[in-house]
């Protein structure tokens, strides 16, 4: 295998696995007290709106 061929390959499984990582670590799971929700802007439990 030349270098060139060799970089390529490795760019094409590297970036994949990266992009899913990043993803992953955007899902986390967060469990807040009842009556309040997860407030993606702030990353903090807020009260839930009543209605």
């Amino acid at each position: 295998m030349t270098l060139k061929t060799l970089l390529a390959a490795s760019v094409l499984v590297l970036v994949p696995m990266i992009a899913q990582a990043q993803c992953e670590s955007s899902r986390l799971n967060v469990s807040c007290a009842e009556g309040t929700t997860y407030d993606t802007e702030t990353m903090t439990c807020v009260a839930a709106p009543t209605s």
